[in-house]
């Protein structure tokens, strides 16, 4: 189930949020004494209609991340018509590589070589490379997507040699309800562990880190990307979680 904007004054709350999330953006960037333009916002417009998304383009957001492809792809269709940049953002099936290589700009969960290689194989010839980041289970959740930290680097090394996919750096997930302190710990050990796979000789410039609830942190400890959904167009309905 999709959540559509009923009318104007939804359209207009979104305006709102998105002016405040930007404020908030830039006052993070501040006090990470960082340029502003160094922090790309991927909007997580899962559970939303593609309305919602042409209303938040018209403002000049550009990037938008998806989870769901029997969601997605239709929404990608009905937006055609204009130029945004669509990342995948979910847990990669293999059987849902074909898909994600055809219609994404970005991808963003890479945990195991198998996916990158279907992906690597399966990107249309007409298409730029398609953009990825590796997933990387940096507080060793059990039961969680991602590679382990150990091993990164060797994933890392393999997809860099992939020829339809271009590496750009790592991802990861934190746990919720934790603090401040506990998260930026998470996310420096990201940073740290990009700083030590790019001295293996690759150029990685991507940390996709941050989500509504610890995006400020993220961006303290280096982040390029933050991926934020709630704080932009509020709560989506359990019917829609599915």
């Amino acid at each position: 189930m999709l959540i559509a904007p009923q009318n104007s004054s939804v359209a207009g709350v979104l305006a709102t949020n998105f002016s405040a999330l930007r404020q908030e953006l830039a006052a993070a960037v501040r006090a990470a004494h960082r340029t502003e333009d160094c922090v790309t916002l991927v909007a997580v417009s899962k559970g939303h209609t593609a309305s919602a998304v042409r209303a938040l383009a018209t403002l000049g957001q550009v990037d938008f991340g998806e989870s769901y492809l029997q969601e997605a792809v239709p929404k990608l269709e009905q937006l055609r018509d204009v130029a945004l940049n669509w990342h995948f953002i979910g847990r990669i099936q293999a059987n849902k590589t074909r898909a994600i290589a055809e219609h994404f700009h970005w991808v963003h969960g890479i945990d195991r070589l198998r996916i990158a290689e279907r992906l690597s194989a399966q990107r249309p010839h007409y298409a730029p490379p398609l953009q990825a980041c590796i997933q990387v289970n940096i507080d060793q959740e059990f039961g969680k997507a991602g590679v382990e930290a150990e091993g990164a680097e060797t994933l890392a090394l393999a997809v860099q040699a992939l020829p339809r996919l271009r590496l750009r750096g790592l991802m990861c997930i934190l746990p919720g309800g934790r603090g401040g302190e506990a998260n930026r710990r998470s996310f420096a050990a990201l940073r740290v562990l990009l700083q030590r796979i790019n001295a293996r000789g690759l150029a990685l410039d991507t940390l996709s880190m941050g989500m509504s609830a610890d995006f400020r942190e993220a961006i303290l400890e280096g982040a390029t990307q933050v991926r934020i959904g709630t704080a932009l167009f509020g709560p989506r309905s359990a019917a829609s979680l599915g």
